[in-house]
């Protein structure tokens, strides 16, 4: 269903065509002259405008202009008795998205309706992805570890180092990983991330290497893995202290050689990835403990990052909650909440065994369970 805007002199023409959308259950709006047609159009959003080209007042050439000008969203379909080709040509090298002749065809006015309706989505979705595409990763902070995390990414990023990110569960590895390829001449390739505790340790392998058609009973075609896929770019390792052992050979050997073999093949191909990796553990005990190589370790630690908790960084804590107060408020379209200082104060006071991700889902609970304040109460009883 559409909300749509038919700008025409003749009433009986504005009221078939109301009649013939209305039936196909558009919500329509009428203007009989230009003039009206502009007061409309700029105060309300419509999702389709009709508009005669032949009219008193305000024709709809110089109407499509002001639109136009005005940078509506609206998609303008010119209509004509009195056109031609070139009028066709000239409203839709303006901007019009299409030009009905007089008398309308129904079925072309559906159908060029439809496709106004589906451009429209499309270019609505392509704006949300370029505006989350184009929000710059940061890390959110102004304590002394912050700080020297930041200049550490600084001097690292721009080199092919590997770097091993540390730190608790939720407490923003992926943050420092993602950071560290937006700042590196890898930008413009991708960066491929594996949770290498969520595959099973029987699929790894063929998650980061790829895998020959045949080469195992579900592999009904080739695949390519990870380090394919992160050809000229990152690949993201996390928590790479689950990998097993016969991957973290391959992966050994990956980065000694710089070529990897598929599950069930015989040629090397050659990869040019850079490597970040990062753990909730120790992976020195690991290693005593025989569960993790050291020759992987001393490969993957060149630049070691250590994240720490939120409890060690509380005095950023009045900075995180406005950045996910910002956040959630423009994720859902609502007016930003304020939160009061002794609320802070009491988060603060509080444990952070979840670090970031916990500190996250509280604020956003505030918000939806608090007052139009967050105060200390909402915090007592909430968070």
């Amino acid at each position: 269903m559409a909300k749509i805007l038919v700008i025409d002199d003749e009433k009986a023409i504005r009221r078939s065509i109301k009649e013939i959308l209305e039936f196909e259950k558009h919500v329509v709006e009428e203007a009989e002259d230009g003039l009206v047609g502009q007061t409309l159009a700029l105060k309300n959003n419509y999702d389709i405008i009709l508009c005669d080209i032949k009219m008193p007042k305000l024709d709809g050439e110089e109407l499509l202009n002001k639109l136009l000008e005005a940078g509506i969203n609206s998609s303008i379909i010119m209509m004509s008795g009195h056109g031609n080709i070139d009028t066709a040509v000239a409203t839709v090298k303006k901007g019009a998205y299409d030009y009905l002749p007089k008398p309308i065809d129904l079925n072309r006015l559906l159908v060029s309706i439809k496709n106004a309706l589906e451009k429209t989505e499309l270019v609505t979705e392509t704006k949300n992805l370029k505006k989350k595409i184009s929000k710059s990763v940061d890390i959110v902070g102004q304590s002394n570890a912050i700080i020297q995390i930041k200049e550490m990414i600084d001097k690292v990023a721009p080199t092919d180092a590997r770097v091993l990110i540390t730190g608790g569960n939720g407490s923003g590895k992926e943050l420092v990983a993602k950071l560290l390829h937006e700042k590196s001449n890898r930008n413009a390739a991708p960066l491929v991330e594996v949770n290498c505790a969520a595959i099973p340790s029987e699929l790894i392998e063929s998650e980061l290497f790829g895998h020959e058609k045949g080469s195992f009973t579900s592999a009904i075609a080739q695949r390519k893995g990870k380090f394919e896929l992160a050809e000229g770019g990152t690949l993201f390792l996390d928590e790479i202290g689950d990998m097993s052992q016969s991957a973290q050979a391959k992966v050994l050997r990956a980065l000694q050689e710089q070529k990897i073999t598929r599950v069930g093949g015989d040629k090397e191909i050659k990869v040019n990835v850079r490597v970040f990796a990062a753990t909730n553990k120790n992976l020195l005990k690991e290693i005593e403990q025989g569960n993790f190589r050291e020759d992987l370790y001393h490969r993957l630690a060149v630049i070691p990052i250590h994240v720490p908790g939120l409890n060690d960084r509380k005095e950023d804590i009045p900075l995180l909650a406005d950045f996910f107060l910002t956040q959630i408020s423009e994720d859902t379209h609502a007016i930003k909440k304020d939160i009061s200082s002794e609320a802070i104060k009491l988060l603060q006071e509080r444990n952070w065994p979840g670090n970031i991700r916990e500190f996250r889902n509280v604020i956003e609970r505030l918000v939806i369970l608090g007052g139009k304040e967050i105060s200390a109460n909402d915090v007592k009883q909430f968070a």
